[in-house]
């Protein structure tokens, strides 16, 4: 499976642990680990095959959004906004709908992580994409999306401006304001808020990708006109 092939050359993001000894998964067998990354349910939150949580389950994956802000580096002002996690099955047509407000034309940002000789990810840029025409390509790559944790994808509109991520978590993010159109279509799929939720971010975790991915990103990245390099 692709957990166990990518494991031990993963890496642990944001809220990881700055040492291995401190790592739930350090004396895991083979077997437990394989039985808890095999996992895909918890309650009825099911989990796409991209992310799994820590072995002592600090954060317990769940369906909701809660609102927070980030601040502008430049300008200092906090710009709204909501994070979603969503349940596999309704995931993706979920993301795709929350891009309708952004408008009909739309800038893309691929974000990638599957260089492991550089930290974080690589971001690539397309402006100018018809929204029609995006979500036809999404949909094309909809398994790479859903199950790739090494793929992210933001969509934004800089006049607006907002902007929708689907990250490599499989995390619902969204940015900017107003938001109501968007928590009005988050609630319409039964995902609740909840402003004390944690996500899996927020925790140890673990990401999976395969080469199979690797060369979909690839492919991807050709459809939407940008740079082969990293």
């Amino acid at each position: 499976m692709g957990f166990l092939k990518k494991f031990f050359r993963s890496v642990f993001h944001e809220g990881a642990p700055t040492a291995v000894n401190d790592s739930s998964f350090e004396h895991l067998s083979e077997d437990e680990l394989e039985t808890h990354l095999g996992v895909n349910r918890y309650g009825k939150f099911m989990l796409t095959e991209a992310v799994r949580p820590s072995y002592d389950l600090k954060v317990v994956p769940k369906q909701g959004f809660r609102h927070d802000h980030y601040v502008d580096e430049e300008t200092k002002t906090k710009v709204p906004v909501l994070m979603a996690a969503a349940s596999r099955e309704q995931l993706f047509d979920l993301f795709v709908e929350l891009l309708d407000p952004l408008g009909h034309e739309v800038d893309v940002v691929l974000e990638t992580s599957h260089n492991r000789d550089s930290a974080g990810h690589t971001d690539l840029y397309r402006e100018h994409i018809d929204l029609p025409i995006l979500k036809s390509i999404l949909y094309d790559f909809e398994e790479l999306l859903l199950n790739d944790g090494c793929t992210g994808i933001a969509v934004l509109n800089p006049n607006i401006p907002q902007e929708v991520q689907f990250d490599e978590h499989k995390l619902l993010i969204v940015y900017g304001n107003p938001l109501q159109s968007y928590e009005d279509l988050l609630r319409q799929y039964n995902v609740g808020c909840d402003d004390k939720m944690k996500f899996v971010t927020e925790a140890e975790h673990v990401h999976s990708s395969s080469d199979k991915y690797f060369e979909q990103f690839e492919e991807l990245k050709m459809r939407l006109g940008m740079d082969s390099g990293y």
